[in-house]
């Protein structure tokens, strides 16, 4: 018989082990990849602060808000946004809330009164809705916060603190897809909410630059200005009078038991805006903390 031919050498020899240098790099390139973020557990509170790098909703174990009957001077404000907050948590049709104007006029509150009011009215389901906080820095990355909420049987306020654009910023153009114009756009179960100084969110600076540089002014702003136009609801805050201006010092006052005459309080209060140059809601709140320190009393609930 013949005899079986020999594997040829190359066959015959050991498999070398892995190069010790590619599995060091492996494992670098293991450490350096950013793990996938976990499910938010939407169970763990109210109210989260959204974190773009990472992709992280953040848990608010207690908001830092004013009680809605604390709130002067912005009824008509406080009854509509409170009525298209409620429809919205009911699952009825509601517009996205652009609150602009005055300083200090208590916007940002107002939106978080809001929140807490209808949530304590929800009875059974109290916690459905959620109160999630962008930063404006971060705006660029709602979409991606848009994917996380969309499958969710809760509901969300998504809201932006203070919102503005100037110069060469391009990340208006996430939220204008978000509000209305992306293929996917808003999911149904998430609102935004806004606040800003200004009413079409660019300083009139920004706007005349835009004018004297582009080769089609009008249709230049008119991109930028359209951003405003995306929201449905826009609440005004304006300055406010001194009677209103006292009747917040007054509220406030009341509300946490601070004893001083009447007389006493309005002199203060008057004078204490006189030397800030203006009266507002954070004024008059400014005003009590100072008082309060005064007398003694600690600002609790």
């Amino acid at each position: 018989m013949p005899k079986a031919k020999r594997p040829p050498k190359a066959a015959r020899r050991a498999v070398p082990a892995a190069d010790p240098a590619l599995a060091r790099i492996a494992t670098a390139l293991e450490r350096l990849a950013p793990p996938s973020p976990a499910a938010p557990d939407f169970t763990a509170a109210d109210a989260f602060v959204w974190h773009a790098e990472g992709h992280r909703l953040a848990p608010v174990a207690r908001v830092n808000r004013v009680e809605m009957t604390l709130l002067k001077g912005i009824d008509r404000m406080r009854d509509t946004l409170l009525e298209n907050t409620e429809r919205f948590a009911r699952g009825l049709p509601a517009n996205n809330a652009l609150l602009w104007g005055a300083r200090g006029m208590g916007k940002s509150s107002l939106v978080k009164a809001s929140h807490a009011a209808v949530n304590a009215g929800l009875g059974k389901k109290a916690g459905t809705l959620k109160l999630i906080e962008i930063h404006r820095e971060d705006i660029e990355s709602l979409p991606d916060l848009m994917g996380l909420l969309r499958e969710t049987s809760y509901r969300f306020i998504v809201f932006c603190d203070d919102l503005s654009f100037d110069g060469d910023d391009t990340s208006y153009k996430s939220l204008k897809a978000v509000l209305e114009g992306g293929i996917e756009g808003r999911p149904e179960n998430v609102i935004l909410y806004a606040t800003s100084n200004r009413r079409h969110l660019m300083s009139r600076d920004m706007m005349e630059n835009e004018r004297s540089t582009a080769i089609n002014p009008g249709e230049a702003v008119e991109e930028k200005v359209s951003l405003s136009d995306r929201f449905g609801l826009w609440l005004g805050f304006h300055k406010c009078s001194q009677d209103e201006f006292l009747a917040m010092v007054e509220g406030y006052a009341s509300h946490f038991r601070i004893p001083v005459q009447p007389d006493d309080l309005r002199r203060e209060a008057l004078e204490w805006s006189t030397t800030r140059g203006s009266r507002s809601g954070r004024v008059a709140w400014q005003y009590i903390q100072d008082l309060a320190g005064r007398m003694g009393v600690r600002l609790q609930g």
